[in-house]
């Protein structure tokens, strides 16, 4: 047995103040506080926050757009706070659902979820307190055609999307993607006197929702394997990268044509006009160059891409719609 402290202890075995790690004192344990910041990062971890983060970039460029300046900070915050929260939820449940296939897929083995490491009734539980939150927090700091838009964005991306489409067409990004497009309607209608009436959010929409196909498929290429071992019929998969090449290049030129309907059609000026052609123009020309070469690395070097240029297309909107 391990003597306790004080009682029989010898020299040799009664522990000594310098032994103990900096800060730790007698009524501390030593990994307690790691533990803890360990379990909170695992919880974090379920709600995909650079899935958020890549959401949040649609979000305050419409609503700058919808003001024709800045809204207002705390509007900003409100919006961002709520979007977040309702964003973690549908990711939280994406992730309960599909830890079975994740547990399979080297990509993802490592989440929280695929681990037991978070407890699927625990995540459901965080799923379903986000969600809510989300929805209370949007309507009573923003409005409530905000909170019902960002709320219909978490159904559809779990009952349509993960729950209807993923396992069984390759078209599941193309259709799901209008959850991923949510966030911009919501930015907008969270300006006062901002209505959908108008054409310029449908357009952004739009953008982002021709943006979506072709960045997920380039990635599906690189994980091909991995998703065909998971059951999962993404594009590569089930039709090759041959044909996955084809339709990214053919989806480019969709991006291109809602741009370019954007220039003339959106209440935006000519800086997006030039930065928004010049962008695509660079997306077309990795398009062309993963459809002769057909390989990972340049369908990695278009991924990449695609997300830098959603990030400037949408600066681009809100600092033409600014000044």
């Amino acid at each position: 047995m391990t003597p306790e402290p004080g009682a029989g202890a010898t020299p040799e075995t009664q522990p000594r103040e310098q032994d103990a790690p900096a800060g730790v004192g007698p009524m501390h344990t030593a990994g307690r506080y790691e533990s803890r910041r360990a379990t909170l990062r695992r919880y974090v971890l379920v709600t995909k926050p650079r899935i958020i983060e890549l959401l949040l970039v649609t979000t305050v460029p419409s609503m700058v757009v919808a003001a024709r300046g800045w809204p207002g900070t705390w509007l900003v915050l409100a919006t961002v706070i709520g979007g977040t929260m309702s964003a973690g939820s549908a990711n939280t449940f994406n992730n309960v659902i599909d830890r079975d296939i994740d547990r399979i897929m080297a990509r993802t083995a490592a989440r929280p979820t695929a681990t037991d490491e978070v407890p699927a009734r625990h995540a459901m539980v965080l799923g379903v307190l986000l969600g809510v939150a989300g929805f209370a927090w949007l309507w009573s700091f923003v409005n409530l055609l905000a909170a019902v838009l960002a709320t219909s964005a978490i159904l559809f991306y779990v009952f349509v999307y993960t729950l209807g489409l993923k396992r069984r067409t390759s078209q599941a990004v193309v259709i799901g993607g209008i959850a991923g497009c949510m966030p911009v309607l919501t930015g907008w209608v969270a300006v006062p006197g901002a209505t959908l009436a108008a054409a310029t959010p449908w357009l952004l929409f739009a953008i982002m929702f021709w943006w979506q196909p072709p960045h997920f498929w380039a990635l599906a290429m690189k994980y091909r394997e991995d998703y065909a071992r998971a059951g999962l019929p993404m594009l590569p998969v089930v039709h090759g990268n041959d044909e996955a090449t084809r339709h990214i290049l053919l989806y480019s030129y969709l991006l291109l044509s809602i741009v370019l309907l954007t220039v003339v059609g959106a209440d935006i000026g000519w800086m997006f006009a030039v930065v928004a052609v010049a962008l695509t123009v660079v997306w077309l020309v990795l398009a062309h160059r993963l459809r002769r070469t057909r390989t990972i690395a340049h369908a990695m070097r278009l991924f990449h891409y695609s997300t830098v240029y959603l990030a400037l297309l949408f600066i681009a909107a809100a600092v033409d719609a600014a000044f």
